[in-house]
Protein backbone atom coordinates (compact mmCIF):
# COMPACT_ATOMS: atom_id res chain seq x y z
CA UNK A 1 0.00 0.00 0.00
CA UNK A 2 1.36 3.40 -1.00
CA UNK A 3 1.88 5.87 1.87
CA UNK A 4 2.29 9.66 1.81
CA UNK A 5 2.45 12.53 4.25
CA UNK A 6 -0.53 14.24 2.61
CA UNK A 7 -3.28 12.99 0.33
CA UNK A 8 -5.19 15.64 -1.60
CA UNK A 9 -8.61 14.65 -2.88
CA UNK A 10 -9.46 16.57 -6.04
CA UNK A 11 -7.27 18.21 -8.66
CA UNK A 12 -8.99 21.62 -8.92
CA UNK A 13 -7.18 24.90 -8.24
CA UNK A 14 -7.49 24.45 -4.47
CA UNK A 15 -6.08 20.93 -4.33
CA UNK A 16 -3.47 21.42 -7.04
CA UNK A 17 -2.22 24.64 -5.41
CA UNK A 18 -1.93 22.86 -2.06
CA UNK A 19 0.04 20.09 -3.76
CA UNK A 20 2.39 22.57 -5.42
CA UNK A 21 3.07 24.34 -2.10
CA UNK A 22 3.67 21.07 -0.23
CA UNK A 23 5.93 19.67 -2.92
CA UNK A 24 8.19 22.74 -2.77
CA UNK A 25 8.91 21.84 0.84
CA UNK A 26 9.66 18.15 0.53
CA UNK A 27 6.32 16.87 1.88
CA UNK A 28 5.40 13.62 0.15
CA UNK A 29 2.08 14.32 -1.53
CA UNK A 30 -0.45 12.48 -3.67
CA UNK A 31 -3.38 13.93 -5.62
CA UNK A 32 -6.26 11.50 -5.87
CA UNK A 33 -8.54 12.31 -8.81
CA UNK A 34 -11.66 10.38 -9.79
CA UNK A 35 -11.40 11.35 -13.47
CA UNK A 36 -8.71 11.49 -16.15
CA UNK A 37 -6.96 14.82 -16.66
CA UNK A 38 -7.49 17.14 -18.37
CA UNK A 39 -11.23 16.97 -17.62
CA UNK A 40 -14.00 19.49 -18.16
CA UNK A 41 -15.08 21.42 -15.08
CA UNK A 42 -18.25 23.47 -14.89
CA UNK A 43 -17.22 27.05 -14.23
CA UNK A 44 -17.65 30.47 -15.79
CA UNK A 45 -13.88 30.49 -16.12
CA UNK A 46 -13.30 34.08 -15.04
CA UNK A 47 -10.04 34.26 -13.09
CA UNK A 48 -9.84 37.61 -11.31
CA UNK A 49 -6.49 39.36 -10.90
CA UNK A 50 -6.10 38.64 -7.17
CA UNK A 51 -6.27 34.92 -7.95
CA UNK A 52 -3.93 35.06 -10.90
CA UNK A 53 -1.49 37.16 -8.90
CA UNK A 54 -1.28 34.43 -6.23
CA UNK A 55 -0.16 31.76 -8.70
CA UNK A 56 3.63 31.42 -8.43
CA UNK A 57 4.22 30.62 -12.10
CA UNK A 58 3.19 31.87 -15.52
CA UNK A 59 -0.24 30.71 -16.70
CA UNK A 60 -0.39 32.66 -19.97
CA UNK A 61 -0.38 29.40 -21.96
CA UNK A 62 -3.91 28.60 -20.70
CA UNK A 63 -5.38 32.12 -20.75
CA UNK A 64 -7.84 32.47 -23.63
CA UNK A 65 -8.51 36.20 -23.29
CA UNK A 66 -7.69 39.06 -20.95
CA UNK A 67 -10.05 41.88 -20.12
CA UNK A 68 -8.97 45.24 -18.77
CA UNK A 69 -12.54 46.56 -18.78
CA UNK A 70 -15.72 45.22 -17.17
CA UNK A 71 -19.31 46.37 -17.70
CA UNK A 72 -22.00 45.99 -15.04
CA UNK A 73 -25.64 46.60 -15.94
CA UNK A 74 -28.59 46.82 -13.58
CA UNK A 75 -31.70 45.30 -15.15
CA UNK A 76 -34.79 47.48 -15.58
CA UNK A 77 -32.75 50.65 -15.02
CA UNK A 78 -30.52 52.83 -17.16
CA UNK A 79 -27.58 52.25 -14.83
CA UNK A 80 -24.40 50.96 -16.43
CA UNK A 81 -21.07 50.95 -14.63
CA UNK A 82 -17.73 50.44 -16.37
CA UNK A 83 -14.35 50.00 -14.76
CA UNK A 84 -10.93 49.92 -16.40
CA UNK A 85 -7.51 48.91 -15.13
CA UNK A 86 -4.01 48.75 -16.60
CA UNK A 87 -3.77 45.08 -15.60
CA UNK A 88 -6.29 42.42 -16.61
CA UNK A 89 -9.28 42.49 -14.26
CA UNK A 90 -10.46 39.11 -15.46
CA UNK A 91 -8.53 36.46 -17.39
CA UNK A 92 -10.62 33.90 -19.24
CA UNK A 93 -9.64 30.27 -18.80
CA UNK A 94 -11.08 26.85 -19.49
CA UNK A 95 -10.82 24.84 -16.32
CA UNK A 96 -9.63 21.63 -17.95
CA UNK A 97 -6.44 23.29 -19.22
CA UNK A 98 -6.01 25.57 -16.18
CA UNK A 99 -6.39 22.86 -13.54
CA UNK A 100 -4.17 20.48 -15.47
CA UNK A 101 -1.40 23.10 -15.71
CA UNK A 102 -1.20 23.46 -11.92
CA UNK A 103 -1.21 19.68 -11.51
CA UNK A 104 1.60 19.32 -14.04
CA UNK A 105 3.66 21.95 -12.22
CA UNK A 106 3.11 19.99 -9.00
CA UNK A 107 4.19 16.75 -10.65
CA UNK A 108 7.42 18.45 -11.71
CA UNK A 109 8.12 18.92 -8.00
CA UNK A 110 7.52 15.24 -7.25
CA UNK A 111 3.79 15.06 -6.51
CA UNK A 112 2.16 11.74 -7.37
CA UNK A 113 -1.07 11.88 -9.38
CA UNK A 114 -3.50 8.97 -9.18
CA UNK A 115 -6.20 9.28 -11.81
CA UNK A 116 -9.43 7.30 -12.10
CA UNK A 117 -9.33 6.73 -8.34
CA UNK A 118 -12.73 7.43 -6.83
CA UNK A 119 -12.69 7.54 -3.03
CA UNK A 120 -15.25 5.10 -1.60
CA UNK A 121 -14.45 5.22 2.12
CA UNK A 122 -11.88 6.41 4.64
CA UNK A 123 -10.64 4.56 7.70
CA UNK A 124 -9.64 7.27 10.18
CA UNK A 125 -6.88 6.93 12.74
CA UNK A 126 -3.38 8.19 13.43
CA UNK A 127 -2.79 7.29 9.79
CA UNK A 128 -5.74 7.62 7.38
CA UNK A 129 -6.47 4.80 4.96
CA UNK A 130 -8.21 6.09 1.87
CA UNK A 131 -10.10 3.37 0.04
CA UNK A 132 -10.55 3.96 -3.69
CA UNK A 133 -11.90 2.05 -6.65
CA UNK A 134 -8.29 1.24 -7.60
CA UNK A 135 -6.97 0.31 -4.16
CA UNK A 136 -6.04 1.89 -0.83
CA UNK A 137 -3.67 4.74 -0.06
CA UNK A 138 -2.39 5.83 3.35
CA UNK A 139 -1.63 9.36 4.49
CA UNK A 140 -1.23 11.23 7.74
CA UNK A 141 -3.20 14.22 6.46
CA UNK A 142 -6.05 14.58 3.99
CA UNK A 143 -6.80 17.83 2.20
CA UNK A 144 -10.32 17.85 0.78
CA UNK A 145 -10.45 19.84 -2.42
CA UNK A 146 -13.37 17.85 -3.81
CA UNK A 147 -15.73 20.73 -4.51
CA UNK A 148 -19.12 21.94 -3.41
CA UNK A 149 -20.65 18.51 -2.80
CA UNK A 150 -17.53 17.26 -0.96
CA UNK A 151 -18.09 13.57 -0.26
CA UNK A 152 -14.89 13.66 1.82
CA UNK A 153 -16.39 16.21 4.25
CA UNK A 154 -19.40 13.94 4.68
CA UNK A 155 -17.18 10.92 5.29
CA UNK A 156 -15.27 12.89 7.94
CA UNK A 157 -18.50 13.76 9.77
CA UNK A 158 -19.27 17.36 8.78
CA UNK A 159 -22.90 18.42 8.85
CA UNK A 160 -24.00 20.92 6.20
CA UNK A 161 -23.83 24.54 7.39
CA UNK A 162 -22.90 26.41 4.22
CA UNK A 163 -25.31 28.47 2.13
CA UNK A 164 -25.39 26.80 -1.28
CA UNK A 165 -26.78 28.63 -4.30
CA UNK A 166 -27.76 27.30 -7.74
CA UNK A 167 -26.22 28.35 -11.04
CA UNK A 168 -26.69 27.45 -14.67
CA UNK A 169 -23.88 27.87 -17.19
CA UNK A 170 -23.84 27.33 -20.94
CA UNK A 171 -20.81 27.18 -23.20
CA UNK A 172 -22.31 28.45 -26.46
CA UNK A 173 -21.23 29.06 -30.02
CA UNK A 174 -23.15 31.87 -31.70
CA UNK A 175 -23.17 33.44 -35.17
CA UNK A 176 -20.04 35.45 -35.95
CA UNK A 177 -21.83 38.82 -35.80
CA UNK A 178 -23.12 38.08 -32.28
CA UNK A 179 -19.73 36.80 -31.14
CA UNK A 180 -17.94 39.91 -32.40
CA UNK A 181 -20.54 42.13 -30.75
CA UNK A 182 -20.35 40.39 -27.38
CA UNK A 183 -16.68 39.42 -27.23
CA UNK A 184 -15.26 42.89 -26.62
CA UNK A 185 -16.05 43.13 -22.88
CA UNK A 186 -16.97 41.06 -19.88
CA UNK A 187 -20.44 41.92 -18.68
CA UNK A 188 -22.54 41.28 -15.57
CA UNK A 189 -26.29 41.93 -15.54
CA UNK A 190 -27.51 42.40 -11.99
CA UNK A 191 -31.14 41.27 -11.44
CA UNK A 192 -31.23 39.26 -14.67
CA UNK A 193 -32.59 36.70 -12.21
CA UNK A 194 -34.11 37.55 -8.80
CA UNK A 195 -31.44 37.90 -6.10
CA UNK A 196 -28.72 37.24 -8.60
CA UNK A 197 -27.17 38.12 -11.92
CA UNK A 198 -26.41 36.95 -15.43
CA UNK A 199 -22.97 36.93 -16.99
CA UNK A 200 -21.43 36.85 -20.44
CA UNK A 201 -17.76 35.81 -20.53
CA UNK A 202 -16.12 35.76 -23.97
CA UNK A 203 -13.68 32.92 -24.51
CA UNK A 204 -11.39 32.27 -27.49
CA UNK A 205 -14.13 31.28 -29.92
CA UNK A 206 -17.29 30.92 -27.85
CA UNK A 207 -19.19 32.53 -24.97
CA UNK A 208 -19.73 31.34 -21.43
CA UNK A 209 -23.18 32.59 -20.45
CA UNK A 210 -25.13 31.87 -17.31
CA UNK A 211 -27.30 32.94 -14.41
CA UNK A 212 -26.95 32.39 -10.67
CA UNK A 213 -28.88 33.20 -7.50
CA UNK A 214 -26.75 34.65 -4.70
CA UNK A 215 -29.18 34.80 -1.77
CA UNK A 216 -32.16 32.66 -0.83
CA UNK A 217 -35.56 33.58 -2.21
CA UNK A 218 -39.07 32.60 -1.14
CA UNK A 219 -39.90 31.48 -4.65
CA UNK A 220 -38.71 28.49 -6.61
CA UNK A 221 -36.87 29.84 -9.63
CA UNK A 222 -36.74 28.22 -13.05
CA UNK A 223 -33.14 28.97 -13.97
CA UNK A 224 -33.62 27.75 -17.55
CA UNK A 225 -36.45 30.24 -18.07
CA UNK A 226 -34.39 33.15 -16.77
CA UNK A 227 -31.38 32.03 -18.79
CA UNK A 228 -33.44 31.89 -21.99
CA UNK A 229 -34.81 35.37 -21.32
CA UNK A 230 -31.34 36.70 -20.54
CA UNK A 231 -29.95 35.23 -23.73
CA UNK A 232 -32.67 36.65 -25.98
CA UNK A 233 -33.88 39.86 -24.35
CA UNK A 234 -30.69 41.13 -22.75
CA UNK A 235 -27.87 39.79 -24.93
CA UNK A 236 -29.88 39.81 -28.14
CA UNK A 237 -28.91 36.26 -29.10
CA UNK A 238 -31.67 34.62 -31.15
CA UNK A 239 -29.63 31.82 -32.68
CA UNK A 240 -27.29 29.39 -30.97
CA UNK A 241 -25.04 27.32 -33.23
CA UNK A 242 -24.00 24.92 -30.50
CA UNK A 243 -24.43 24.76 -26.75
CA UNK A 244 -23.36 22.70 -23.78
CA UNK A 245 -25.41 23.19 -20.61
CA UNK A 246 -24.16 22.67 -17.06
CA UNK A 247 -26.03 23.10 -13.80
CA UNK A 248 -24.04 23.39 -10.62
CA UNK A 249 -24.09 24.74 -7.08
CA UNK A 250 -21.77 27.19 -5.31
CA UNK A 251 -21.30 27.52 -1.53
CA UNK A 252 -21.31 31.26 -0.75
CA UNK A 253 -20.87 31.13 3.00
CA UNK A 254 -18.28 29.23 5.03
CA UNK A 255 -18.92 26.31 7.35
CA UNK A 256 -19.84 27.46 10.82
CA UNK A 257 -18.08 24.86 12.97
CA UNK A 258 -14.54 23.95 11.95
CA UNK A 259 -12.38 23.45 8.89
CA UNK A 260 -10.29 20.59 10.28
CA UNK A 261 -11.32 17.35 11.95
CA UNK A 262 -9.93 13.82 11.90
CA UNK A 263 -6.83 15.24 10.18
CA UNK A 264 -8.98 16.33 7.23
CA UNK A 265 -8.47 19.93 6.05
CA UNK A 266 -11.26 21.54 4.02
CA UNK A 267 -10.30 23.98 1.27
CA UNK A 268 -12.06 25.80 -1.57
CA UNK A 269 -15.73 25.03 -2.12
CA UNK A 270 -15.69 22.14 0.32
CA UNK A 271 -15.09 24.75 3.03
CA UNK A 272 -17.44 27.37 1.52
CA UNK A 273 -14.86 29.95 0.49
CA UNK A 274 -16.40 31.40 -2.71
CA UNK A 275 -16.92 35.16 -2.75
CA UNK A 276 -20.49 35.80 -1.51
CA UNK A 277 -21.18 38.85 -3.70
CA UNK A 278 -20.31 37.43 -7.12
CA UNK A 279 -19.73 33.72 -6.30
CA UNK A 280 -16.17 33.89 -7.66
CA UNK A 281 -14.40 30.91 -6.17
CA UNK A 282 -11.07 30.33 -7.88
CA UNK A 283 -9.02 32.98 -6.05
CA UNK A 284 -9.99 31.85 -2.54
CA UNK A 285 -9.68 28.22 -3.62
CA UNK A 286 -6.05 28.83 -4.54
CA UNK A 287 -5.39 30.82 -1.38
CA UNK A 288 -7.01 28.28 0.96
CA UNK A 289 -5.06 25.44 -0.64
CA UNK A 290 -1.81 27.31 -0.06
CA UNK A 291 -2.79 28.18 3.54
CA UNK A 292 -3.62 24.54 4.35
CA UNK A 293 -0.30 23.41 2.90
CA UNK A 294 1.65 26.10 4.75
CA UNK A 295 -0.05 25.13 8.02
CA UNK A 296 1.00 21.51 7.65
CA UNK A 297 4.55 22.56 6.73
CA UNK A 298 4.89 25.08 9.55
CA UNK A 299 3.23 22.66 11.97
CA UNK A 300 5.97 20.14 11.12
CA UNK A 301 3.33 17.47 10.38
CA UNK A 302 1.93 17.75 13.90
CA UNK A 303 -1.89 17.39 13.60
CA UNK A 304 -2.84 19.66 16.50
CA UNK A 305 -0.44 22.47 15.65
CA UNK A 306 -1.22 22.25 11.92
CA UNK A 307 -4.95 22.56 12.62
CA UNK A 308 -4.38 25.56 14.90
CA UNK A 309 -2.24 27.26 12.29
CA UNK A 310 -4.81 26.72 9.53
CA UNK A 311 -7.61 28.24 11.57
CA UNK A 312 -5.38 31.16 12.55
CA UNK A 313 -4.45 31.80 8.94
CA UNK A 314 -8.08 31.66 7.83
CA UNK A 315 -9.11 34.11 10.56
CA UNK A 316 -6.41 36.49 9.40
CA UNK A 317 -7.30 36.35 5.72
CA UNK A 318 -10.27 34.63 4.09
CA UNK A 319 -12.89 34.43 6.83
CA UNK A 320 -13.32 38.14 7.74
CA UNK A 321 -13.59 38.93 4.05
CA UNK A 322 -16.26 36.31 3.40
CA UNK A 323 -18.27 37.13 6.52
CA UNK A 324 -18.45 40.78 5.47
CA UNK A 325 -19.31 39.69 1.95
CA UNK A 326 -22.22 37.54 3.13
CA UNK A 327 -23.90 40.57 4.75
CA UNK A 328 -23.12 42.86 1.83
CA UNK A 329 -24.56 40.32 -0.62
CA UNK A 330 -27.88 40.38 1.23
CA UNK A 331 -27.97 44.16 1.02
CA UNK A 332 -26.87 44.20 -2.61
CA UNK A 333 -29.38 41.65 -3.90
CA UNK A 334 -32.29 42.01 -1.48
CA UNK A 335 -32.34 45.80 -0.92
CA UNK A 336 -32.58 46.74 -4.59
CA UNK A 337 -33.99 50.24 -4.05
CA UNK A 338 -31.13 51.16 -1.72
CA UNK A 339 -28.56 49.48 -3.95
CA UNK A 340 -29.80 51.23 -7.10
CA UNK A 341 -29.82 54.55 -5.27
CA UNK A 342 -26.17 54.07 -4.32
CA UNK A 343 -25.30 52.79 -7.81
CA UNK A 344 -26.97 55.76 -9.50
CA UNK A 345 -25.43 58.40 -7.25
CA UNK A 346 -22.11 56.73 -6.46
CA UNK A 347 -21.68 54.28 -9.32
CA UNK A 348 -18.05 55.14 -9.96
CA UNK A 349 -17.15 54.59 -6.31
CA UNK A 350 -19.16 51.34 -6.15
CA UNK A 351 -17.75 49.80 -9.32
CA UNK A 352 -14.18 50.87 -8.55
CA UNK A 353 -14.42 49.47 -5.01
CA UNK A 354 -15.67 46.12 -6.29
CA UNK A 355 -12.99 46.03 -8.98
CA UNK A 356 -10.31 46.86 -6.40
CA UNK A 357 -11.46 43.84 -4.38
CA UNK A 358 -10.97 41.57 -7.37
CA UNK A 359 -7.65 43.20 -8.15
CA UNK A 360 -6.57 42.36 -4.60
CA UNK A 361 -5.95 45.97 -3.54
CA UNK A 362 -9.02 46.35 -1.31
CA UNK A 363 -11.10 44.19 1.04
CA UNK A 364 -14.81 44.28 1.80
CA UNK A 365 -15.54 47.05 4.35
CA UNK A 366 -16.17 45.78 7.86
CA UNK A 367 -18.01 49.01 8.77
CA UNK A 368 -20.37 48.75 5.78
CA UNK A 369 -23.41 50.16 7.64
CA UNK A 370 -21.54 53.33 8.54
CA UNK A 371 -20.32 53.79 4.97
CA UNK A 372 -23.81 53.32 3.52
CA UNK A 373 -25.28 55.86 5.97
CA UNK A 374 -22.55 58.32 5.05
CA UNK A 375 -23.21 57.96 1.34
CA UNK A 376 -26.97 58.40 1.79
CA UNK A 377 -26.43 61.47 3.99
CA UNK A 378 -24.10 62.97 1.39
CA UNK A 379 -26.67 62.42 -1.36
CA UNK A 380 -29.54 63.92 0.66
CA UNK A 381 -27.73 66.91 2.11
Amino acid sequence: MKAFDVAIIGSGPAGASAAFELSKNGITTVIIEKETLPRYKTCGGGLVHRGRNNIPFDISSVVEKEFYEVDTYFSNTNIKLTTKRDKPIISMIMRDAFDNLIVEKSKENGVTLLQNHKVTAITFGEIQTIHTTEGAIQAKFIIAGDGALSPIAKMAGWEESRTIIPALEYEIEVPLADFERLSKNVRFDIDAIPNGYGWCFPKKNHLSVGVCVLTKTNQKLDLKKYYAAYLKKTLGITEVVNEDAHGFVIPVSPRTDTFVQKNVFLIGDSAGFADPVLAEGISNAILSGVLAAQSIIEGKLDPVRSSELYHEKLENSILPEIKAGVILAKIFYEKRTLRNFVAKNYGTFLSNAMTDIFMGTRTYPKDYKKKIREKIKEAIF
